[in-house]
């Protein structure tokens, strides 16, 4: 390739590149960092390449929707991050027992850390529940190279395949060489006469072939390029790695100038491991360390190939995360890998000296240059009005009440942004469940009020069915839906209650409040911003009220509109100083502890509050609040001081 053909590519965009030169028809996902710029460039190729791209609404749905293009002979990618494994692992495990007829390869994108999930699963540990073929690549050229061979492979083997990224991989960027996109697509067909059914007396013979199926793939796996060795070939020491790990690795054998005693064996193809390959490079090697990411996923399965082959392999010592030597801050399997937790794994297992200074990039050189920034909702965001109308109902209702919610922007509302009120969160949606079985606990003497709230595309993904379990078990319980029109956390993409398309077209939204209703559900319907006092009077009512409740507070978030729908006029909030009362305000000052909005400041040297224009977004939620008045708004034109 030349230079020209080579271009800088994100570790997601590589991915999607990857699906393009893999001959991909049908593209679907949920959207879930690290995840989501994957189906986001698709959409962007959408118009010049002969694909349909989809934002679905939950991942066991994309996963359902993209099989049924391989059903027919197409090929088909679904992206999801590690979350979202487990919600189409039913899915998964049964669809892999029939014989597809065209290609289908999950693509997800685990998080260790995590840097934005409530987990950092391995989700290695699918591929071999529900046995198919899994890659983890290790750079973004690799991940577009894996992403288009699992399409070949899929399709050749008639089986679902998994590729693994890791957040690093997934928004770190590399050189991507371009190769040509086929434009010819078979024409789809189901076989009215090949049935993919699950009936009992077909699933032992239908897993008899997977199996068989998966012993054809081990083969291949064994010749394959995305499997290599780096440096000495009879090493003092042998890492055996994968994903990041392998670069990790690289680079720590190179800062300690270990490159003449210690040896690389990357695996890219990590099930079916490729046993001869690992027998093959065990031969009289007295050490070995395992470099991966998060579980001992390969360090187990190494292992138990060792143990059968020991007799030819003589003693070997392994080192890794079950033995203490690999291990980061918080100890071993736990949080991200890093090339300075390599240098300390390989100076206690060779006994050298480290060097002083970390060379990895997670770790500041001058800490306290770094400003110190709490998380908090953007400004203007409808949130920060709904956590502060929920928390005043329910000090006003006196009973002890309490919020349990679920991951998304409004997540934050367990810390100071949201007035700490989320007390519990979990999984998507699990807030919802869980108010109905603390109203099942009234006949043990429980009596606290709980209140659970989720986002409009979390409704859709998962609340529905905890909605009608409510209803169905004549449950006291009452939901909030913040209805933001978008999925703000993930980087705004449509749900079903956007009044647009992912091609930004207009749409008629499905409004959550016909479907509550519709389950003979009470709702009401509010502005969190400007109908502040409304909602904290509704949420009031509807506590002391028996049965299922639907509060939907529905603002657009502010973020999202400023981007999609920038005014000509704008509103701006202003501090009148001669009624601002500084130090002498309550709540240890109304601006930062009410309001807690970036854009309204407090000025320690003059002792009052001042607005940043440039981040007010003109809510009005300061000005209906501030208890002086000393806040009001005003129309100002874009480039005005």
């Amino acid at each position: 390739m030349t230079d020209q053909n080579r271009i800088l590519m994100m570790g997601n965009e590589a991915i999607a590149r990857g699906a393009l030169e893999g001959g991909v028809a049908y593209c679907t996902g949920y959207p879930g960092n690290p995840s989501s710029e994957i189906i986001e460039t698709l959409f962007k190729h959408q118009a010049h390449h002969d694909i349909v791209v989809e934002w679905s609404v939950n991942e066991i749905v994309a996963l359902e929707a993209a099989a049924a293009a391989a059903f027919t002979g197409l090929r088909a990618i679904v992206t999801m991050k590690q979350n979202g494994l487990s919600v189409c692992a039913d899915f998964l495990t049964t669809v892999c027992l029939n014989k597809l007829k065209g290609g289908l390869v999950v693509v997800v994108c685990d998080d260790p850390g995590p840097l934005t999930s409530s987990n950092e699963q391995d989700s290695r540990h699918f591929a071999r529940m529900a046995q198919i073929p899994l890659f983890e690549p290790a750079t973004a050229a690799e991940a577009k190279e894996m992403t288009r061979s699992l399409l070949d492979l899929s399709h050749r083997h008639g089986i679902p395949c998994l590729l693994r990224s890791v957040a690093r991989l997934s928004h770190g960027r590399g050189g991507v060489a371009l190769g040509p996109v086929p434009e010819a697509k078979e024409t789809p067909v189901f076989d009215t006469t090949q049935p993919l059914v699950g009936l009992p007396f077909l699933v032992a013979q239908n897993h008899r072939r997977l199996l068989e199926t998966m012993a054809d793939v081990r083969e291949e796996n064994e010749a394959s390029h995305f499997n290599s060795r780096y440096g000495p070939e009879n090493p003092e020491l042998l890492v055996i790695a994968s994903g990041v790990g392998v670069l990790q690795s690289r680079e720590a054998i190179a800062a300690l100038d270990l490159t003449e005693r210690v040896g690389v064996l990357k695996l890219g193809t990590t099930w079916p491991l490729p046993t001869g390959l690992i027998v093959e490079n065990l031969k009289r090697r007295p050490a070995v360390v395992f470099i991966e990411e998060v579980d001992t996923f390969v360090e187990d399965r190494v292992k138990i190939i060792y143990a059968e082959h020991q007799s030819t392999l003589g003693p070997i010592a392994f080192y890794g995360k079950s033995t203490g030597e690999v291990s980061g801050p918080l100890g071993p399997g736990v949080g991200e890998m890093n090339t300075d937790i390599v240098i300390d794994a390989l100076t206690r297992i060779l006994d050298i000296d480290r060097p002083s200074a970390k060379t990895g990039s997670l770790t500041p050189v001058r800490p306290e240059l770094l400003v110190p920034r709490e998380l908090a909702f953007c400004s203007g965001c409808p949130h920060r009005a709904a956590f502060f109308a929920i928390k005043t109902a329910l000090t006003l209702d006196g009973r002890n009440g309490f919020v349990v919610g679920d991951i998304g922007c409004y997540g934050l509302a367990a810390g100071a942004t949201g007035y700490h009120q989320i007390k519990a969160l979990h999984c998507m949606g699990s807030g919802m469940g869980n108010v109905s079985g603390f109203d099942r606990l009234k006949k043990f003497g429980f009596d606290q009020p709980a209140v659970a709230v989720v986002g409009d595309s979390t409704f859709y993904h998962a609340g529905i069915p905890a909605l009608a379990n409510a209803v169905t078990n004549e449950t006291d319980a009452l939901f909030i839906v913040l209805d933001n029109s978008v999925t703000a956390m993930t980087g705004f993409q449509i749900n079903p209650a956007s009044p647009f398309t992912g091609k930004g077209e207009e749409k008629l939204p499905l409004k959550i409040e016909d479907i509550t209703r519709g389950m003979h559900v009470q709702t009401s319907v509010l502005d969190p911003i400007t109908d502040v006092h409304s909602v904290i009077d509704t949420i009031c009512r509807r506590l002391r009220e028996p049965g299922v409740k639907v509060i939907v507070l529905r603002r657009i978030c502010a973020t999202f509109s400023q981007k999609a729908f920038p005014a000509e006029k704008l509103s701006v909030a202003r501090v009148e100083a001669a009624k601002c009362i500084g130090d002498a305000c309550g709540c240890n000052r109304f601006c930062n502890r009410v309001v807690s909005c970036p854009a309204l400041q407090f000025d320690e040297t003059n002792h009052s509050a001042y607005v940043l224009e440039e981040s007010c977004t003109g809510c009005n939620l300061c000005v209906q609040l501030c208890p002086e008045g000393a806040i009001v708004l005003e129309e100002m034109f874009p480039g005005e001081n």
